[in-house]
């Protein structure tokens, strides 16, 4: 071989050699960009897969509602850890799972079912003095939160108004209307991080390494394997159930119904139903714990101290005092008078009635706290409500099972009938709106996505309330 064959040689040697280098490199190139393809292509997977998750819960919470109605049930508690239902449940390539982190009751963890609003203390009915009680929740805090949801701009002692969200910087307004999302708590004057996120610093519900180990990196935790999500973990902006009996039929109301209306009430007498209608002639029904005081009605012929009968002429009638003789209306002996004696209905007779009973017009009863879910961090926000009530609560409806209506309450060790006056209002025995957190995986990838939405079941279907997809 001579000198110029040589070179011709080399040369093809290096040609050869960049065009593998050039075929080894498309190669490479085209793998990358399948495998990015590939992967991009199982991230919309696994958000199908996670919107497949958020659809069962919302069939099931629905089927729960239906079945519930029918068997005359508040509460079941199938759907709050279910692995059947929502751990891992194939689909195609992937699978899907509703999962929320589990509380330091039930020891924390990963649960796999969906979470209850109205286990949670909503920010926009919450009053100051029960907002005072989360914890580290300082009396300005709560007072600028209040001043930061009301229609004005007048600011309430330690609060914070419109002149205070100018003077920062960038500057904003107070939203002087509900709250929109719980996250807005961030913009009110006292609530830092900290307080709200807890030890969920990336705010994805689960815990993660570096939340349980103690201070060896961000964010400071306890290390005691529990998620403490701080006050995001606490409050809500979607609470709201309807004013109904656990079959799904509204509440006959104690301040205008008939004798014919009470007939339908079970548990409710006649004898019952004309001392209803007599006392509130002269006092009007706070609540339906104020049926514990009721007395018998005296029948109609009674002759009064004064002389004369409940029916005879010229005597007045249904709670009303004779114009004459300036009778004092609080011992006015007519038709709408109650006996002073013993008490017509027990605490057992107002737990078989109750439920059927109320004494709020209102079709939907915003804001109220469901007494067979809450928390105790939860339960102590309201009135008179402390922490050894509020465990007291928890232990009863483990050991004794869920609350049948509100009512049961009073069966509580150390639950009295002023407590129990005090927070009727503010608390229900069912939920009605739901957090469902789905999350959707591809395997053979690792793409995964998960989703949150907030919804509210009732009687007319499923509503959507909210949307999260940045978890």
């Amino acid at each position: 071989m001579n000198e110029r064959q040589g070179s011709v040689l080399v040369s093809l040697l290096w040609c050869l050699a960049l065009l593998s280098v050039l075929v080894v490199g498309l190669l490479y190139s085209a793998r990358l960009d399948f495998r990015v393809a590939k992967n991009y292509g199982d991230l919309i997977q696994a958000h199908y897969l996670a919107i497949a998750g958020i659809e069962k819960a919302k069939a099931l919470l629905h089927q729960d509602m239906v079945d519930r109605s029918k068997s005359g049930n508040h509460h079941s508690s199938s759907l709050y850890n279910s692995q059947r239902d929502f751990k891992d449940v194939k689909l195609g390539r992937g699978q899907f799972s509703v999962l929320r982190a589990g509380t330091r009751e039930e020891g924390g963890g990963v649960m796999f079912g969906i979470e209850d609003e109205e286990s949670r203390l909503n920010v926009n009915t919450a009053s100051a003095q029960e907002l005072g009680k989360l914890d580290r929740m300082l009396p300005e805090t709560a007072a600028a939160i209040i001043d930061f949801r009301d229609p004005d701009n007048v600011a309430t002692p330690g609060g914070a108004e419109a002149d205070y969200y100018a003077s920062l910087r960038p500057p904003y307004i107070p939203r002087n209307g509900p709250f929109q999302t719980a996250r807005e708590l961030l913009w009110v004057r006292g609530v830092t991080r900290d307080l709200f996120w807890g030890e969920d610093a990336n705010q994805n519900g689960r815990l993660d390494p570096e939340e349980n180990d103690g201070n060896a990196s961000e964010p400071p935790d306890n290390h005691d394997s529990v998620l403490d999500l701080g006050w995001s973990g606490l409050v809500t902006i979607d609470s709201s159930v309807r004013n109904a009996n656990a079959s799904g039929q509204d509440r006959v109301d104690l301040s205008s119904a008939d004798e014919k209306a009470f007939a339908e009430v079970k548990g409710v007498t006649q004898e019952i139903a004309r001392a209803i209608i007599a006392q509130r002639d002269q006092k009007k029904f706070e609540t339906i714990a104020d049926l514990l005081d009721l007395t018998p009605a005296k029948p109609p012929g009674t002759r009064n101290p004064q002389g004369g009968n409940n029916n005879s002429p010229g005597q007045p009638t249904n709670g009303q005092v004779q114009a004459q003789g300036g009778s004092d209306p609080q011992t006015a002996p007519n038709v709408g008078s109650q006996t002073s004696g013993e008490k017509l209905i027990s605490v057992d007779k107002l737990v078989e009635m109750a439920d059927d009973l109320t004494t709020v017009s209102d079709t939907d009863l915003p804001g109220v706290i469901n007494i067979n879910t809450a928390s105790p961090s939860v339960l102590i926000c309201l009135q008179g409500i402390t922490s050894e009530l509020a465990q007291a609560i928890i232990n009863h409806r483990q050991s004794s099972g869920y609350f049948p209506n509100t009512a049961a309450l009073l069966k509580v060790p150390g639950m009295t009938r002023e407590i129990f006056k005090g927070v009727i209002a503010r608390i229900s025995a069912r939920s009605e709106t739901f957090r469902i957190t789905s999350e959707g995986r591809v395997p053979s990838t690792g793409a995964r996505k998960r989703i949150q939405m907030t919804v509210h079941i009732d009687s007319k279907g499923v509503r959507t309330l909210s949307c999260r997809e940045d978890l």
